[in-house]
């Protein structure tokens, strides 16, 4: 009798999905360069470099955001 894993029987996330096209992307415009490496250190990279541009987005939204708030609220102080 086979036992599945939730990871198995769920379908995967949206999230999830958005990182492995990331990854295949990465891949794709880094190609020449990552052929060089082995199949488990190109993963390893694609992976590190789709983190870090995921983090740098978060970031920006994040000070983009607060800028937002920054500008409002002085706009309303000085009328």
């Amino acid at each position: 009798m086979e036992t599945f894993t939730a990871a198995e029987t769920e379908s995967p996330s949206e999230q999830t999905v958005q990182r492995a096209y990331l990854e295949s992307k990465m891949r794709e415009v880094f190609g020449d360069e990552m052929k060089k490496l082995s199949e488990d250190l190109q993963s390893a990279l694609a992976d590190d470099i789709v983190t870090a541009f995921l983090n740098r987005i978060s970031l920006f939204v994040k000070i983009q955001a607060k800028r937002r708030r920054y500008t409002r609220t002085k706009r309303s102080l000085n009328p």
